[in-house]
């Protein structure tokens, strides 16, 4: 499904606050708070929109490091059994199967570099995983929780 303009417009706006009002949302779009509401309503229907959360600074818990993991696997490693793998890892924000000579690339916050070295010992553990590669993030440059500028 591809949103047109204006569902685009109030998925930026609910991206950049999910408790902002239909109110607020038409104001800035043009739209009647009721329309919004029905629009809304529609791209979850559909979903388009999956779901609604918050965002928590990942220092506020107490995971002052971040990380990137490239992992490289066994041969005819499936990806879900890298997911089932990884899921069970709470400092895994998030992880991708990649292009390139990794197979895929996982997100870490951990407490300090101590937990950083223990996460990766034990991601480098499991059955499936042939070696690892890892960097650690020194300032975070820019983070997007939508996709591209609003329309």
């Amino acid at each position: 499904m591809r949103l047109n303009d204006l569902d685009e417009r109030i998925v930026h706006a609910l991206a950049e606050d999910a408790r902002r009002s239909y109110a607020d949302i038409g104001a800035l779009i043009g739209l009647s708070a009721p329309a919004v509401k029905r629009r809304v309503d529609r791209l979850r229907s559909e979903g388009a929109i999956t779901g609604f959360t918050v965002r928590v600074d990942p220092a506020a818990l107490g995971w002052e490091t971040e990380g990137f993991i490239e992992i490289y696997c066994s041969r005819n490693t499936a990806p879900e059994a890298i997911k089932r793998g990884l899921s069970v890892y709470p400092e895994v924000a998030s992880a991708s199967t990649v292009t390139g000579d990794a197979d895929a690339i996982v997100q870490v916050f951990a407490a300090d570099m101590r937990h950083f070295e223990q996460v990766l010992e034990r991601i480098a553990g499991e059955p499936y995983v042939e070696r690892t590669k890892s960097v650690l993030v020194l300032s975070p440059l820019l983070r997007r929780y939508s996709s591209g500028p609003p329309a």
